[in-house]
């Protein structure tokens, strides 16, 4: 095994992964992600984990493992989730992570009855969190990274409800002087896929500043950016609350759980930044360190946002016939995993 270990990060054997997890019992199974099943685990030393066993039919090859995780490994942040193992052993590919006890975010923001627990305060540490990890991706690591499936899925959350951005898998970094990069290969997730990525596999910081937008107006809403409750003539939660603002009515976005709790001010000014983080032109929308001055400043007057890039979300509720033939989404927000942009 000597020739398949990545010095950025130990490896661990098939033997312990397997007791930890009680033979990958259905019991210890977290969930199922776009590359293959998640379980919970304890080390024999009581440390848990959350183990992620790629599927064998993901398409991804050992050396795309490894340079997945020598990526990884290089990243060190208080709000991104730690890669603390790897294994590759009898056929087998895998990632041990830190576990999180309070799992995803969506697990939360999107359930009825647990969406109560997420005060406006705690919304806006979420928020402060995501952002912070952003920045460190685009602008203070090592590489420039580039997530490229940023979701409520993909932030999971620490017995404290601190966020910390995970799955990888699909992320990307900008060598040199790069600040966009052309691809073939898209892959993402319907709603949150900005437009020149979605329809010319064009993506930058830029990109993942759309998803962001979109994560930002889903929690202050409550509501998934394609859901079943949105009002009957709205097709994406991008739609709904670019109407609601153009017609001077951004406040009905509230989740009612907060209409009582939340100053009114602070949220609108949320409402506007995550339209300034969706508008169609790249360019026009604004870097995540200077995201994060709008979050914390009252007083800073903001630009008028243009109009969202609706691409997607007017392509998936047209062509969700034709998507789901083809495999490559669902209904249950699992990632794409190649589509060929046009």
């Amino acid at each position: 095994m000597q020739g398949d270990q990545i010095p950025e990060l130990p490896i661990i054997n098939f033997a312990t992964i397997q007791a930890a997890t009680y033979n990958f019992s259905d019991e210890n199974k977290l969930g199922e992600g776009g590359f293959g099943p998640v379980y919970k685990g304890m080390l024999s030393d009581g440390k848990d984990i959350a183990v992620k066993r790629l599927s064998r039919s993901s398409g991804q090859g050992l050396e795309e493992f490894k340079n997945e995780v020598t990526l990884i490994a290089k990243l060190q942040h208080r709000n991104l989730v730690r890669l603390l193992y790897y294994c590759i052993e009898r056929g087998e590919k895998m990632l041990i992570y830190e576990y999180m006890p309070n799992t995803s975010l969506d697990a939360f923001l999107f359930d009825p009855i647990k969406r109560a627990q997420l005060s406006w305060e705690r919304r806006q540490n979420i928020v402060g969190g995501i952002a912070k990890g952003l920045v460190y991706l685009h602008e203070d690591s090592r590489l420039r990274i580039i997530h490229r499936d940023l979701k409520a899925s993909n932030v999971l959350l620490d017995h404290e409800m601190n966020p910390k951005i995970s799955d990888f898998g699909m992320a990307r970094f900008l060598g040199g002087n790069q600040s966009q990069v052309n691809t073939n290969r898209v892959v993402g997730t319907y709603g949150y896929m900005a437009p020149e990525y979605a329809m010319g596999g064009l993506f930058s910081v830029k990109s993942d500043i759309y998803s962001f937008g979109v994560l930002l107006l889903e929690i202050i809403s409550g509501k998934r950016n394609r859901s079943p409750h949105l009002p009957e003539d709205a097709q994406s939660l991008l739609i709904y609350a670019w109407e609601m603002w153009c017609n001077g009515r951004a406040m009905e976005l509230i989740d009612p759980l907060l209409a009582e709790s939340c100053p009114t001010s602070e949220v609108f000014r949320w409402i506007h930044i995550g339209l300034l983080c969706v508008q169609q032109d790249a360019a026009d929308r604004p870097t995540i360190s200077f995201v994060i001055l709008m979050l914390g400043s009252e007083s800073m007057k903001l630009p008028q946002p243009t109009q969202p890039g609706f691409f997607f979300a007017r392509a998936a509720v047209e062509s969700d016939k034709s998507a789901a033939s083809a495999k490559i989404c669902s209904n249950n927000d699992v990632t794409i995993s190649t589509l060929e942009p046009r």
